[in-house]
């Protein structure tokens, strides 16, 4: 049977799911349900991760005008069905024990909740966002470009969760469009979060579909060498890398990897992490840093007209919320979320503000 043969059968064999669907084309292709939000006795504040902070950049992005309740892609749920796509039963069955829960997203005092509380106020949260991502990768083919304002979940693969990540749900977007798009072949994976992104690198581990490249503090959570060898283009960073030698060394790897193959997809996971004063990153990178960041990833992409899909990952300040809404505006400031790519190939970077020395880590893992 030939390649492409191949390809049409696994996607006549696709299980009926409700994550694609035909979007009105009054809306931005931008997915975000306010079941994001994780919120729950105050548990959720155990944790350093902001669980929050999804609905904080929505709003910043309505009282700039950019967003209405009409023009946003309201995400739907991933069920059983859709996540078996990539998760064994045997793992998600053990999400039914609220310790492994518990032990997932580091918060203690989860092993002694009832395990239908835990379903509905911490898993169906993320099985929501894992959607949403799934949604944004079929838009960023239809519109070039998507943006899940939320998800971003890299510790997760297919029989293991860790890091606040209890869905595989980079691995499953792609894996969904493998299935279920014509013409996708081959995606690239951009990982900037400040932890390498271990999950999708074991789910990927030994397929030639997939280039990753990631670029992380070498220092911190998870380390994980077996994973490693899934990087086709890896930058391990030191503790207080600043805004310069930060994002010289991004722009020099984008372009790199985006000219070494040249995907179908790109799935850029945009982790906040790398921060300055971030309690997990160790990174000292300043909100102006983060901004360029992702217009660097982007102009590459959309000069190229590669399909992108964006999304949030870690982040464990409240002020991450600001700066993404931030970066979301200068793209659409830039031109590249709105049209076509735009023209020209000059350089990306300008004078930047230099970022401050952080402190050492903590004690949680995460995104």
């Amino acid at each position: 049977m030939s390649e492409k043969e191949d390809e049409k059968g696994k996607r006549g064999s696709a299980h009926q799911t409700e994550l694609y669907f035909e979007v009105p084309g009054t809306c931005l292709p931008i997915v975000y349900s306010p079941e994001y939000n994780i919120t729950f006795l105050g548990l959720e504040k155990l944790h350093p991760f902001d669980a929050g902070k999804w609905g904080r950049v929505i709003n910043f992005l309505r009282e700039e005008q950019f967003l209405t309740e009409e023009n946003i892609v309201p995400a739907r749920e991933a069920t059983e069905e859709d996540l078996l796509v990539v998760h064994t039963k045997r793992y998600l069955s053990k999400l039914k024990w609220s310790l492994v829960v518990a032990t997932i997203t580091e918060i203690p005092p989860v092993l002694f909740l009832p395990n239908f509380l835990v379903q509905r106020k911490v898993l169906r949260p993320l099985r929501t966002q894992t959607g949403g991502t799934i949604m944004a990768g079929k838009l960023a083919i239809d519109r070039g470009w998507a943006i899940n304002v939320g998800g971003g979940f890299h510790h997760c693969s297919s029989d293991k969760g860790g890091g606040f990540c209890a869905y595989a749900d980079i691995t499953l977007a792609i894996k969904f469009l493998f299935e279920r798009v014509e013409g996708v072949r081959r995606a690239t994976i951009i990982d900037l979060d400040a932890h390498q992104g271990n999950g999708h690198e074991r789910d990927f581990l030994e397929d030639r579909r997939v280039y990753i490249m990631d670029v992380y503090n070498r220092y911190i959570y998870p380390g994980d060498g077996y994973a490693k060898r899934a990087i086709k283009r890896k930058v391990e960073l030191d503790w207080g890398t600043e805004d310069m030698e930060y994002l010289q060394k991004v722009e020099l790897h984008v372009e790199g990897a985006l000219n070494e193959v040249r995907p179908d997809v790109i799935l850029y996971n945009a982790g906040t992490d790398i921060l300055d004063g971030d309690p997990l990153g160790g990174l000292a990178i300043s909100p102006q840093g983060i901004v360029k960041r992702d217009e660097i990833v982007f102009r590459a992409a959309r000069r190229r007209s590669i399909p992108i899909l964006m999304v949030t990952s870690g982040g464990y300040q409240k002020k991450t919320a600001r700066i993404i809404a931030d970066s979301i505006l200068n793209l659409r400031r830039e031109g590249l979320i709105d049209g076509a790519p735009p023209d020209g190939a000059g350089p990306s970077l300008m004078p930047l503000m230099m970022s401050k020395s952080v402190s050492a880590g903590a004690t949680f893992n995460a995104i």
